[in-house]
């Protein structure tokens, strides 16, 4: 089964990088792309017009939200009731539970891998949040996430988080991490047994991944196993690292030296592992103690930098900067991490954040970050078939529509989108040489109902954040509206 996609602007890869070609096709036979240029002189079964479209590698990201997103809680929270969205001791030491059904649970990655298609996602590392758990992620759950990867046509990377310890908050408001090392234990069984059970599976779309939580949250026992595990399966490892000031220096208090420095120490560090964030490192901007070079290190090893820049940058904080992580050498690749899972709005972001700090538009453009969306992450991957528009390369493409007003003049083709477009602006989805999105549906889903279910979810979501509360305030004051709720105005 041959077909040609043709657009207005296609970026292909010439082996070496990207390139765009005006008034161009990509043609693919069964789930490989046989040929990108102007005049294919092939026959085709099918053609496919996108019209006035930016043809363009589908988007890999690297910390996908995998659930409903619970930050809209947490963004504009102050910075002394942050403490008060984390678990309580008390919480903790009167017997913590699983909040969500064994339902809604299987639920929540259908909601948000349905959105990390209509965003023009074409490969994902999900990330969920254990706010809300008992503990990690069930085996149980992400089996769910991998049928519901399999059913929508995403290309996914998966695996269980697990943790031997999470930060809770005591009666006079101090921050510690209450551990439970068997617990941990007992996530890195569930994690290994379901590399075994599908890594591969669903015809290669459903491939394993280790998900250590948050470095805090890891013994040194569990660090090295879950390297050993890694380079038995050959499969990647992604682990929280470097992210905020807690983390950081709560590391260097019980090892003496930075986060990074301590993964280095392990032999964690690696072509193999990917750390989010990245950037709370010896000699950042918040960075109140700890030395030595944690980028040369991460240069060193070949680790990749999974670079999150609006989550962060949400929250007052930057990457300092994309451009020098660049230019040293680091594999950068790009994560949403949060709602929406939009690239457009996070390559904009970090291109901003970049040129505040560096004060330069070099190594900070659109066109930088995109690659890291791209070849970066498809580097990480050992993928040479993802990331890319070219001969052998797995057809994993999308449209993105240039016609809309709202799009303005057009002017460079990746400039214009990332100006001015969003990810509501992909109109078409191919992963693997199947069509899984066009003109925003997702075929056989029905995404109001889709919508209503996840707001079900997020208010229960909502809720558990009261029972967890060390102060137990109440909804207004733990989570304030941005204006008074009133019944009526009284006008004089």
């Amino acid at each position: 089964m041959k077909t040609r996609l043709k657009g207005k602007y296609v970026i292909g890869y010439d082996g070496k990088d990207h390139v765009l070609i005006e008034n161009a096709e990509v043609v693919f036979e069964n789930d490989t792309i046989i040929y990108v240029g102007k005049r294919y002189s092939g026959q085709a079964d099918k053609v496919i017009d996108a019209g006035r479209a930016l043809i363009s590698p589908g988007f890999i990201d690297l910390n996908a939200l995998g659930d409903i997103d619970h930050d809209i809680l947490h963004l504009e929270a102050s910075s002394a009731r942050q403490k008060n969205l984390l678990w309580s001791e008390r919480y903790v030491k009167q017997g913590h539970h699983e909040i969500m059904t064994a339902e809604d649970e299987a639920f929540k990655s259908l909601y948000a891998y349905s959105q990390l298609i209509l965003h023009g996602i074409t490969t994902a590392m999900p990330i969920t949040s254990v706010h809300y758990k008992k503990w990690a992620e069930t085996y149980e759950e992400l089996a769910s996430a991998a049928r519901h990867a399999a059913d929508l046509g995403l290309r996914i990377y998966l695996g269980p988080s697990y943790q031997s310890g999470i930060r809770v908050v005591q009666a006079d408001g101090n921050i510690k991490i209450h551990w439970d090392e068997e617990a941990g234990r007992q996530g890195l069984k569930r994690a290994v047994r379901f590399l075994e059970e599908f890594d591969g599976s669903f015809n290669g779309l459903v491939r394993g991944m280790l998900a250590p939580e948050r470095i805090e949250s890891q013994t040194e026992e569990s660090l090295l196993l879950t390297k050993q595990y890694s380079d038995h399966y050959k499969v990647p490892i992604k682990l929280h690292a470097a992210q905020g000031d807690f983390e950081y220096h709560t590391m260097i208090e019980k090892y003496g030296v930075t986060p990074i420095r301590h993964l280095y120490n392990l032999g964690f560090l690696g072509s193999r592992s990917a750390i989010p964030h990245a950037h709370f490192i010896a000699g950042y901007s918040g960075a109140k103690m700890g030395g030595g070079d944690d980028l040369s290190l991460l240069r060193e090893t070949g680790t990749t930098v999974i670079h999150c820049p609006l989550i962060i940058g949400r929250h007052g904080q930057a990457m300092e900067s994309f451009a020098k992580y660049k230019q040293l050498g680091i594999n950068l690749a790009l994560g949403t991490d949060t709602f929406p899972p939009d690239m457009f709005q996070n390559i904009r972001t970090g291109s901003m954040l970049s040129r505040i700090v560096n004060k330069e538009v070099k190594d900070s453009a659109y066109s930088d970050l995109y690659r890291a969306a791209t070849l970066g992450a498809a580097k990480f991957l050992g993928r040479e078939d993802l990331g890319r528009l070219c001969a052998g390369a797995k057809a994993d493409i999308i449209a993105i529509d240039l016609a809309g007003f709202h799009m303005g003049v057009l002017d460079d083709p990746l400039r214009t989108v990332i100006v001015s477009g969003t990810g509501r602006d992909v109109k078409l989805s191919i992963i693997n040489g199947k069509v899984v999105m066009k003109d925003r549906k997702l075929p056989n889903h029905d995404l109001e109902a889709l919508k209503g279910k996840a707001q079900e979810y997020f208010m229960k979501m909502k809720k558990g954040y009261l029972k967890r509360d060390y102060q137990e305030l109440t909804e207004n004051e733990l989570l304030p509206p941005s204006f008074r709720l009133v019944d009526s105005i009284d006008q004089q």
